[in-house]
């Protein structure tokens, strides 16, 4: 038996059992099984590792992108750089951190990226978070990370420092944080709908509800709009490849 999984807490609203149980079954994988495992903290990673021997790959998403790291053997080089996995590989006893998220995102992305879209403001600076600022980098988007709580390294602003001219520099608004996403449907990440344009591109990494109320809002104003969902199927693949790769 070949066993795969995904860590995070709460999991209530992840897809991905489904989606490789469906995998599974439609490409006739008998001996493949994935399972949620909702560990409330991460100190329970280890004892969850050594319960099931035959785990060969883990997802890893909210809130424990980068707290696991303290638990891995190795980093993939963009794990090294950015210090957030989505993705364990396990080999015998040794545990390898990847980031699909990375490539996830980056396809998904640049499908409605247009010539002017040079700037934008990241919302939210979790482990997801630090996927798209790498993936911005590549591109060469210079962005601004948008956080309730300022960083103290000058790359930051507070959500009320978001002004006219801002929203008028930064076309592309991506929001990395939960809020909005299931079952908190009715809320929104605290920023200027009002200036928003035609000329906006909005990525919503939340994929559930399809069509968020930040993105709701964003198109109201004629903006360019996008969830995460296929970023969610491109990491997913990707996942699935680095887990069976020898």
């Amino acid at each position: 038996m070949k066993l795969y999984g995904l860590i995070g807490y709460p999991l209530g609203h992840s897809f991905s059992k489904q989606y490789f149980t469906e995998k599974f079954e439609r490409e006739g994988l008998e001996d493949c099984f994935f399972e949620s495992f909702p560990i409330p903290t991460i100190d329970e990673f280890p004892a969850l590792i050594a319960a099931n021997p035959p785990l060969k790959g883990l997802g890893v998403t909210i809130p424990y992108k980068e707290q696991v790291l303290q638990f891995v053997d190795e980093l993939s080089d963009e794990v090294k750089k950015i210090g957030a996995t989505n993705s364990i590989k396990i080999s015998g006893n040794k545990l390898i951190a990847y980031n699909t998220d990375i490539i996830g995102f980056e396809e998904s992305f640049g499908k409605l990226l247009q010539p002017h879209h040079t700037k934008a403001l990241v919302l939210g600076t979790g482990g997801a978070s630090k996927a798209v600022q790498y993936v911005l980098d590549k591109l060469g988007i210079s962005f601004l990370l948008v956080t309730r709580q300022v960083l103290s390294n000058g790359l930051s602003i507070h959500y009320a420092d978001i002004d006219n001219k801002m929203m008028s520099d930064y076309t592309v608004i991506i929001n990395c944080t939960p809020v909005g996403m299931y079952p908190n449907e009715d809320s929104a990440p605290d920023i200027p709908y009002h200036l928003l344009t035609p000329h906006h591109y909005l990525y919503d990494l939340v994929y559930k509800p399809a069509k968020t109320l930040f993105l709701q809002k964003g198109e109201a104003q004629g903006a360019i709009t996008q969830n995460g969902y296929d970023m969610l199927l491109i990491q997913a693949e990707a996942s699935w490849k680095i887990w069976n790769s020898v």
